[in-house]
């Protein structure tokens, strides 16, 4: 399958979740082109968290997308640091820290992107701790862990970053947690940049999935010029 193809073939089942979540109502409408923002997301989060996994992990990694919201402000209130990308990674630190610790707003507000943006300050990779579990948003997931996002390319830039800072690894649990409609029986293609998830979590059921697919880096050939352009991090990386 050409990269062409692949892509197509992924926006294709994107476009069917989405029309699918709308048309049940698990989903807000408007939910084409993002990670959507699921009903249950805060029962899926209490899932997540009766995890051994969870419980075990000091140290997490997550999207800043709504449909994670939950699972970012139970992991403060459990007194885990928390490591939120900074939405489309556009700075030149991209992550922000969130330490319990150190605020005394509500975590739920510290754990949105408006709230992080004012109040909390990022790092860039060399600076932070290995990661434990690194939490995902997807729009699609098939049982094997086979996953997608919106399309962007974030989450892979995000997850080939650590590994290649050496803060995620074999060790590194990698979950996404989504509506059960999202959970496909589809093969969904993968790209050499693509990650696989170790475990999907939803509001109703944990899955675990087949033995993780990483990249061990960034692949060159997968940053677009526009990448370069507007992810400060990725702008002195060698060409393709």
């Amino acid at each position: 399958m050409t990269d062409t193809s692949n892509e197509r073939a992924k926006q294709d089942v994107r476009e069917k979740v989405w029309a699918l979540l709308e048309h049940e109502g698990a989903a807000p409408l408007g939910v084409h082109g993002h990670i959507p923002d699921f009903a249950g997301a805060d029962r899926a989060a209490s899932r997540l968290a009766g995890l051994d996994v969870w419980q075990r992990s000091t140290v997490v990694k997550a999207n800043p997308d709504r449909a994670q919201l939950p699972v970012r402000v139970r992991a403060l209130h459990d007194g885990k640091l928390v490591y939120m990308a900074v939405p489309r990674l556009a700075k030149a630190e991209p992550f922000y820290v969130l330490d319990p610790a150190e605020f005394s707003a509500p975590f739920e507000q510290v754990a949105t992107s408006v709230g992080a943006a004012g109040s909390a300050p990022t790092i860039s990779a060399d600076r932070m701790r290995p990661v434990d579990l690194v939490v995902c948003g997807s729009v699609a997931v098939n049982r094997r862990g086979v996953r997608l996002g919106k399309g962007a390319g974030y989450s892979d830039i995000e997850v080939a970053l650590l590994t290649e800072a050496g803060l995620i690894g074999p060790e590194t649990t990698i979950v996404t947690t989504l509506h059960g409609l999202q959970v496909v029986e589809d093969d969904l293609p993968e790209a050499r940049h693509d990650f696989s998830v170790d475990l999907i979590v939803t509001p109703d059921e944990v899955i675990g999935c087949a033995p993780p697919r990483r990249p061990l880096g960034i692949i060159s050939e997968s940053i677009t010029a526009q990448m370069r352009l507007e992810i400060p991090v990725l702008r002195d990386l060698p060409g393709p």
